[in-house]
């Protein structure tokens, strides 16, 4: 398989299978991103409409990546058996049931059902990062890899400045707030259903083709345990525990900022709702590079060290996340809050991109389990981040906290060090 796969990436290119998946997937990736978050900008109006208090807007919060972490274990091992066009596609269907069914919840209960059910979204994540890895070769791949998620993890940064401005639009129609908030969590809800034909249309599994064919015409799918087999092969190797411990500290973070930013902004420094969701939205989109950037520059130490370079740079970024952290909640100023948030933001983005480039050289015959074991680890530090949360019934406290849990976590990626250095470059066969 690996003789097929891309040596380098095509940027303006839509000619090859995995040109297209790239494009595709991190496509499918941001629509997923931007209807996961669609309701965070909105809360403030949410809030006032059911009369929430701070433990309900947690408990949402925790619901929106709760069951992600159950799916994103799933859908890995799932690409491994079916590959990642129908595992894609069933999702993005599926997930739309809830995107579109929020618009229509009338009490916290409803809303909170609902919320719970779109966190499955968040799975997309896994598949698009294993989409990447089977069709790009090692020395490019924790660049397509960073460059996919990054341009797709965007989505959120998207909804965080667009669906304040889509809801403003709405009641210029003459159209009341609480109708308009509902019409407004439409649109993610109906984009999913589009990209959902577009990614069975126009991707395949694999350079050589559909798992399913492959299978059919006795061609043996290198390296892939399906189902079970490839989770439990994953759950035996402590690299992957360790990193799931680190990206709950990246990633996890991430997510936690998205939910909480505008609220934040709002509650904290009594910014208008459009001006918090563009600040709040700023911090989303440093992923259109900051992702890329961290796995890039992966690739790059990578080529020049070894595999242990990787680890180092991942250790490097997340201190410096853990400090960018504990200044952006320490500050009283709106516009120095903006800038720490951004610095920390930055350093965040290229964590998580820096902790992908590591996932293909963990065990290539379990790829799907190890994406999707440590793509749950995010979504565990955002649960426990929002507990947390809870606990201290303060935002500020929850991130002074947590900027000192980062800081601790960082060891875990240090820990993640190889003794066979040259596994790297023997990753072309893989």
């Amino acid at each position: 398989m690996a003789s097929q796969k891309a040596t380098s990436i095509a940027l303006f290119s839509l000619a090859t299978p995995p040109m297209r998946a790239f494009h595709l997937t991190w496509m499918a990736f941001f629509v997923c991103f931007f209807a996961w978050f669609a309701c965070a900008p909105l809360m403030p109006v949410i809030k006032g409409e059911f009369g929430l208090s701070l433990a309900q807007v947690a408990n949402i919060n925790i619901a929106a990546v709760a069951i992600t972490i159950l799916v994103r274990l799933l859908v890995g091992p799932l690409c491994d058996r079916y590959g990642p066009r129908k595992t894609y596609t069933g999702l993005l269907l599926l997930g739309a049931i809830p995107v579109l069914g929020v618009a229509a919840s009338q009490s916290y209960e409803s809303f909170l059902f609902f919320r719970l059910g779109i966190g499955a979204v968040g799975a997309s994540f896994v598949i698009t990062q294993y989409h990447t890895s089977v069709m790009f070769a090692p020395r490019v791949v924790g660049t397509a890899n960073a460059a996919a998620a990054g341009w797709g993890n965007a989505g959120g940064g998207a909804a965080q400045a667009l669906m304040p401005l889509l809801l403003g639009a709405v009641l210029m129609l003459g159209v009341s707030e609480s109708l308009g908030w509902r019409i407004a969590l439409l649109v993610p809800g109906v984009l999913m259903l589009i990209m959902a034909a577009l990614y069975w249309r126009y991707t395949q599994d694999c350079p050589e083709g559909n798992y399913s064919d492959l299978r059919k015409a006795g061609t043996a799918i290198e390296g892939k345990k399906g189902g079970w087999a490839s989770f439990k092969a994953a759950s035996a190797n402590y690299r992957v525990w360790l990193l799931f411990v680190t990206y709950g500290a990246c990633f996890g973070i991430e997510i936690f900022i998205h939910n909480i930013a505008a609220v934040y902004y709002v509650d904290h420094f009594g910014m208008s709702l459009k001006s918090a969701g563009l600040a709040a939205g700023s911090f989303g989109l440093l992923a259109l590079f900051a992702r890329a950037l961290g796995g890039w520059l992966s690739d790059k130490l990578a080529l020049r060290g070894n595999l242990n370079s990787r680890v180092t740079l991942l250790f490097m970024l997340m201190i410096g996340e853990g400090v960018g952290l504990l200044w952006f909640a320490k500050v009283d100023s709106v516009t120095y809050a903006v800038i720490a948030m951004l610095v920390f933001g930055l350093f965040t983005h290229m964590a998580c991109g820096a902790t992908y480039a590591l996932v293909p050289f963990i065990d290539s015959k379990a790829l799907g389990g190890v994406a999707g074991i440590i793509g749950a680890g995010g979504n565990v530090g955002a649960v426990a981040a929002g507990f947390l949360m809870k606990g201290t019934g303060d935002i500020r406290q929850t991130l002074i906290i947590l900027s000192a849990l980062v800081v601790i976590s960082a060891l875990c990626a240090i820990a993640v060090r190889f003794t066979r250095v040259a596994a790297e470059p023997s990753m072309a066969a893989a």
